[in-house]
């Protein structure tokens, strides 16, 4: 069995960088692969064998650390391929094909490309989105690379069938199609393939979901449930609290908040999804969430969510709001909630409430920190339905 390990080899020259390179053994045979990925000994671990990927060269260090997780999977392939058809190979004939598969113009190549170039410019969410796509799509594909140019309409028909046959919702599924169509565009923009449709036949819209909101009365059957002996539990209870006592947080916004930003009972924050300034008031019952649940002292974070010792910040972020919604489920079962409970429910139910309580629009929008009233429309229009379902229920008993 080969085996694959990513090195870095540091430059004989001071101030200069150095580069990474693959070792390949097979039969007690070494060889080694080149790349042109290059970086500082400073961001290179010798401890983990793994890129550091902090500093002012973030974004291009995590665009190299995407291309090694690429490289060192299509490698991996290939083994499996290889062993699984009993086939006998060397380290050269493997480092042979590594590199006639990526001069070829194939999806997957592309797409790796692509992600990477994401990372290099900052798009961490998009270049996970694409990421996430690409797993789905090997997976389908049972890792076997395809042209970009035999890309067509049956293949992605396929994907489709084969998507909603795992459970894949309509708009998850849509969702994939319309990244591999941004992807399958760029390629004909750069003059590798002419446009075949492959996407014509395939379902790319959006359908609207209703978003579930739960009355007050359940916010505060889930407040006063007794957690004491089921900490993780009491811990996603209060996030989700917390996120109702500041107007609907989202997660991401929580888990960014810093000790800073609570000053003179004002915590003042910037959406990070719009980049809006916003002013919450603060409140006993939110201090009683943080002293509860207090981030270690030398951490800048307000809230126990990231752990500044630890690399990669939004993968624990992802990683928290998972295990989050997780409990949430259990909770929700247990304080008798109809709908399945999460982070974002939260943040519907803080709409809601303000909502029935004939606030108007524009201060539910400030409140949310939506860029326009409109955007609050259209998210009020998506919760409950069930004060129109009253409504027709009093006009038919009239008839």
């Amino acid at each position: 069995m080969a085996s694959i390990k990513v090195k870095f080899r540091p430059s004989t020259t001071n101030a200069k960088e150095g580069t990474i390179y693959y070792q390949v053994i097979h039969n007690r045979v070494i060889r080694q692969l080149k790349t042109d990925y290059h970086l500082f000994s400073r961001e290179w671990s010798e401890d983990t064998d793994s890129l550091i990927t902090g500093g002012n060269r973030k974004n291009y260090l995590l665009s190299i650390e995407e291309r090694i997780y690429w490289d060192t999977r299509r490698l991996q392939s290939i083994i499996r391929q290889w062993n699984r058809n009993s086939k006998e190979y060397t380290a050269d004939e493997l480092i042979a094909t590594f590199q006639k598969q990526s001069a070829r113009q194939t999806l997957f190549n592309f797409m790796q490309e692509t992600i990477a170039r994401l990372q290099q410019m900052g798009k961490q969410r998009t270049s996970e989105t694409y990421r996430a796509t690409l797993k789905s799509f090997i997976h389908f594909r049972e890792e076997k690379d395809i042209l970009l140019e035999d890309i067509d309409s049956d293949l992605m028909l396929m994907y489709e069938a084969h998507l909603h046959n795992r459970g894949i919702t309509k708009n998850s599924t849509s969702f994939y199609m319309r990244i591999l169509r941004a992807v399958y565009n760029r390629a004909i923009e750069k003059e590798f393939i002419i446009n075949r449709h492959p996407f014509k036949h395939v379902y790319t819209g959006v359908e609207k979901t209703i978003k579930r909101a739960i009355p007050l009365k359940m916010i505060k059957q889930i407040k006063n449930l007794d957690l004491t002996f089921h900490p993780q539990l009491e811990f996603a209870r209060n996030m989700f609290l917390f996120s109702f006592y500041t107007r609907g947080m989202s997660f991401i916004d929580m888990a960014y908040l810093k000790k800073k930003d609570l000053q003179n009972n004002i915590l003042t924050y910037r959406r990070r999804k719009t980049g809006q300034q916003l002013f919450v008031k603060w409140e006993k019952c939110m201090q009683e969430i943080t002293n509860r649940h207090q981030a270690d002292d030398d951490s800048p974070y307000l809230l126990p969510i990231i752990t500044p010792k630890h690399n990669n910040e939004r993968l624990q972020y992802k990683n928290r709001m998972c295990q989050i919604n997780r409990k949430l489920k259990i909770i929700g079962t247990m304080a008798k909630i109809p709908h399945p409970l999460s982070m974002y429910t939260a943040r519907h139910s803080w709409a809601s409430a303000a909502k029935n309580k004939n606030i108007p629009i524009s201060v539910i929008s400030e409140g949310m920190g939506h860029d326009s009233e409109l955007t609050t429309r259209i998210y009020l229009a998506s919760l409950d339905t069930t004060i129109v379902d009253k409504a027709n229920s009093i006009i038919l008993k009239d008839l």
